[in-house]
């Protein structure tokens, strides 16, 4: 075991706090109830701070605040150059405090320190950052029409965002939503995800220090079924947009059906890591680990599914049994732990199950499979199953932990048809040496991001988002100024 990270000042007072509280219209409220709840270490077990816990009241206080900054104009008629400048600032106060925030995640969420330091912290100032630079960039156009017209086009602002972060990337998913959502002058109530509120409360802390007017952005953790609810039924919401399981998401998009509001939803995916005879195996083993081992297997793109040509699987299986076995399971504080904790209990049960159930499908466990032993938090042994066959749940659920399902396939035809063959289309990776391969099997797999020859690649400037259950709509991008804004049509009669 390395050295643990030696906690700042500021995070040390920052948890040691009595009760963390929201933010709403500017100021840092008590929830209505006056009730709270514990957010926890999940490389301990213990609690980390107890946190104000918002409900349909404080929904409703917040939306409201939201609901009079945009109508009054305060942020959306703001002088395009103050508001870039206000973002350029958010961005630049993110890093200033860098080591502080990736300390508070690791700590909530349980993910390496190094992780949090150099891949969320960067990413998340990098994304306030790149839509600083649409700001001024919100054109409208003129339109050829009728002699007798002049016409042209305003893109304006939708209005109040209601935007429901996960807890896997909780700093990361708030700038993925507020960056865009702010740049195009909206208002926000952001919820972040009950197991891991810290990072979003000290962000609000951070906007008002950037400047950012009262209301602009408010903050109410909670629960899903009570405050996220209540976030999605509100009338005054004029989006909403979510990151998070397929079944939460459905919901979602049944309970807004009332009101048409306008839903974007980013959710789970089971995406295939395709492995050809000719690929470059001193990467693309170790890659396939990181694939799936990364943030202890909790991310949405998770290569889950590794399909191997069957003249190279057992290869490629010996490979990265040992590429796996280096990636030691530890407390995210230990700069030696490559793989952290699960979230919560809830994830750990979620997927110790999914532990049980491959073996109990004739899947052959080859490495892990067991909850480490000895330890409080929740940690989970990098597993991989062989033998397994497409239909098995194990192939066909998202697990959404440190678990490789590994499937033999025989030619391209044979991998297309069985990386399609799930409910998800979120992400998927190719190795081969073979342009043409690489090339039919991208047009192939239906999802919204195809990797070739890599595995994990993201920036600000390019859009992400699913195909088929893995939800609709596209964040970042060009195609994130699309969610956020509305195309007016005026027409002068001459």
């Amino acid at each position: 075991m390395g050295v643990a990270v030696q906690l700042e000042a500021a995070v040390e007072r920052f948890v040691g706090t009595p009760v963390r509280k929201m933010l709403i219209d500017g100021k840092w409220v008590e929830a209505a109830s006056g009730k709270t709840f514990e957010t926890l270490n999940p490389a301990t077990g213990q609690v980390l701070a107890r946190v104000a816990e918002g409900d349909k009241e404080d929904i409703d206080r917040a939306v409201r605040a939201a609901r009079r900054t945009f109508d009054d104009g305060r942020w959306a008629r703001m002088n395009p150059g103050e508001r870039q400048r206000l973002l350029l600032r958010i961005a630049d106060l993110i890093e200033q405090h860098g080591d502080e925030l990736a300390q508070l995640e690791t700590l909530d969420n349980g993910k390496p320190f190094a992780e949090s330091r150099n891949v969320d912290i960067p990413s998340t100032a990098e994304t306030f950052r790149y839509y600083a630079g649409w700001v001024t960039k919100l054109y409208g156009e003129t339109n050829p029409s009728d002699a007798a017209f002049f016409n042209f086009t305003l893109r304006e602002p939708v209005g109040v965002c209601g935007q429901i972060i996960p807890w896997n990337f909780p700093l990361l998913m708030c700038a993925w939503k507020l960056a865009p959502a702010l740049a195009c002058g909206n208002t926000s109530v952001l919820k972040p995800a009950e197991q891991t509120p810290l990072t979003a409360l000290r962000l609000g802390e951070l906007l008002l220090e950037a400047g950012v007017p009262p209301g602009v952005v408010n903050i109410v953790p909670g629960f899903g079924p009570t405050a996220g609810g209540a976030l999605v039924h509100h009338p005054l919401v004029d989006k909403i947009a979510f990151t998070g399981s397929t079944e939460v998401g459905k919901e979602i998009h049944r309970e807004t059906s009332s009101t048409l509001k306008r839903v974007s939803l980013e959710l789970g995916g089971k995406s295939p890591n395709i492995v050809f005879p000719d690929a470059d195996m001193a990467k693309a083993v170790p890659q396939s680990a990181f694939a799936i081992y990364m943030n202890a297997g909790q991310v949405c793109t998770a290569g889950s599914r590794l399909l191997v040509e069957k003249d190279v699987h057992d290869e490629v299986v010996d490979g990265l049994v040992g590429a796996a076995g280096a990636w030691k399971v530890g407390d995210g504080l230990d700069p030696t732990t490559m793989v952290g904790p699960l979230v919560s209990t809830t994830q750990l049960e979620r997927v110790t199950k999914y532990l049980e159930i491959g073996p109990s499908e004739g899947a052959e466990l080859r490495l892990g499979g067991h909850r480490v032993a000895g330890e409080k938090g929740y940690f989970v042994e990098p597993t991989i199953f062989t033998g397994v066959k497409p239909d098995m749940r194990i192939a066909q659920e998202e697990i959404f932990g440190p678990v490789l399902s590994v499937i033999p396939f025989t030619d391209i035809d044979d991998a297309i048809r069985i990386a399609n063959d799930t409910m998800y289309g979120l992400a998927a990776a190719i190795w081969t040496r073979d342009l043409s391969t690489a090339h039919r099997m991208a047009r192939g797999i239906r999802a919204g991001t195809i990797w070739v020859n890599g595995y994990g690649g993201s920036d600000p400037g390019v859009s992400f988002g699913g195909y088929k259950q893995s939800g609709f709509g596209r964040e970042l991008g060009v195609h994130s100024i699309e969610l956020y804004t509305n195309t007016k049509s005026v027409w002068v009669n001459l």
